[in-house]
């Protein structure tokens, strides 16, 4: 499962991504093996992004992990921070223009 600060980083990105209109929903899923956040454009859609949490996989690729949209590994990491960062980058850009 997420934990309260997990959740905390990840719903602060959720919310500026809303507000810059980049995303419209989201979910959260809990697995015996992982749990995953995924946001979507719009709610019919696949998701845009997902992370997901893989505690099995903390010692070996890292326990996080960035999906894209067709369930592609962009990043893996064990720091959710620096997991979340091409989201922030991409932000960025959508303030800037």
């Amino acid at each position: 499962m997420f934990d309260r600060h997990e959740i905390n980083q990840i719903m602060n990105l959720y919310g500026r991504m809303v507000s810059a209109g980049q995303w419209r929903d989201y979910s959260i899923d809990f697995e015996s093996r992982e749990a995953r956040f995924s946001a979507f454009r719009r709610a019919a859609d696949r998701p845009e992004i997902s992370i997901v949490k893989r505690p099995d996989l903390a010692r070996k690729q890292g326990l996080y992990a960035l999906l894209g949209e067709a369930g592609q590994t962009l990043k893996r990491g064990s720091d959710l921070k620096s997991l979340m960062a091409p989201l922030e980058r991409r932000l960025m850009k959508l303030v800037e223009a």
